[in-house]
């Protein structure tokens, strides 16, 4: 088959699917969402919407890692919500997050994730 314009074959091992999307195919990514479960599910409660997230947006406006953009996100650092959870601290206070906009999140995902978020 003929390499398609900004298309790419699906990152998981073996499938041999096209995608535009880049990463999985459509029925990997599927598979890979039901995998992951909801926000409630991971542990991102209301208590989270109303304490974690705005007290750490509030903290930081700026994004901690670029400087540049406005923080939209509001992230576990330096211990992953997990981490906290396994050290018995709360993860939804605020002083366990920092600010990232948009880009840098998903770029510290990525470099903090590689497996994704069941890793």
């Amino acid at each position: 088959m003929a390499r398609r314009t900004g298309w790419r074959v699906c990152s998981t091992p073996g499938c041999p699917e096209w995608t535009d999307q880049g990463g999985r195919c459509p029925d990997h990514r599927q598979q890979a969402e039901a995998k992951r479960g909801t926000a409630r599910q991971r542990g991102y409660g209301r208590t989270h919407e109303q304490r974690f997230r705005p007290g750490v947006l509030a903290k930081h406006p700026a994004c901690q890692l670029c400087g540049q953009a406005p923080s939209v996100h509001a992230d576990h650092h330096p211990l992953s919500r997990r981490e906290l959870v396994e050290q018995g601290l709360d993860p939804d206070d605020p002083k366990h997050g920092r600010g990232l906009c948009g880009p840098c999140h998903s770029s510290e995902t990525a470099q903090h994730q590689p497996g994704g978020w069941n890793g």
